[in-house]
């Protein structure tokens, strides 16, 4: 036969069950409500990686037209130091915004290795001083 004592046993193992379940039932759903969190996050995250990855691709693309551009505009001046015949007008497109077309530049060759060591060319002509940096 089974004692009084059985049943109240079984019965508080039984609650203790009841309760163990509701606990991890909790957790569980708490859990779930995070990983939908998350995974809205690395969603999100995703859609911000490809618009990098998209723009990066876009800078590349224009640094290397750009790079492409210098390349031509160095051949036709190369080519117009060689035959002075050349007219600027040929590729207009490749010369530097900013600047005349018949701007003198004075060249290298031109200046005494003394002042080719003190001075800086510009793009306009214009020598500098060696202590000041022009990059534009």
């Amino acid at each position: 036969m089974i004692s009084l004592e059985q049943v109240k046993l079984l019965e508080s193992k039984v609650a203790k069950t009841i309760d163990y379940v509701n606990k991890v039932t909790g957790e569980n759903y708490q859990l779930k409500e995070k990983l939908f969190s998350c995974e809205k996050r690395i969603e999100e995250l995703e859609v911000l990686v490809q618009r990098f990855n998209d723009s990066q691709s876009r800078i590349e693309e224009g640094i290397l037209s750009t790079l492409d551009r210098l390349n031509q505009l160095e051949d036709v001046l190369d080519s117009k130091s060689q035959k002075p015949d050349i007219s600027p007008e040929i590729l207009p497109e490749l010369l530097v915004p900013g600047i005349p077309v018949d701007t003198p530049v004075e060249k290298p060759e031109e200046l005494g290795s003394e002042e080719l060591n003190s001075k800086e060319l510009r793009p306009n002509g214009e020598v500098s001083p060696p202590h000041e940096l022009d990059i534009f």
